[in-house]
């Protein structure tokens, strides 16, 4: 739908990238969590009722694979929506730091 607008909201350590449709109450949303430099996980994808099938979690993540290839940074798939996605397109390998169907580890931080 061409009418989603996404923006992303970044906080201390964490963010999102946030979905609105106008006329729609709710919002969808890919939380992210920043692991280290240049690395990113995605932690959770949502989406309301009120936007169910809509192509917001599609958009949301296309949306977050151009921002990583724009600014450089790497995706730890801790979400299985975005994992199962990956497993369907492989070649979004460079953007990942696992391979397809490959389950993420994550380093304990401190």
């Amino acid at each position: 739908m061409s009418d989603i607008r996404i923006t992303r909201e970044d906080g201390e350590g964490t963010g999102r990238y946030v979905a609105r449709l106008p006329g729609i109450a709710g919002e969808g949303e890919i939380t992210f969590t920043r692991q280290e430099e240049g690395i990113i996980s995605a932690d959770h994808t949502g989406v309301p009722d009120t936007m169910e099938g809509q192509g917001v979690a599609k958009a949301l993540l296309e949306f977050m694979l151009d921002d990583a290839r724009e600014s450089g940074f790497r995706i730890v798939p801790i979400c299985p929506f975005i994992r199962g996605q990956y497993e369907k397109h492989p070649e979004w390998a460079d953007l990942f730091t696992t391979r397809p169907g490959e389950k993420p580890k994550l380093r304990a931080k401190g």
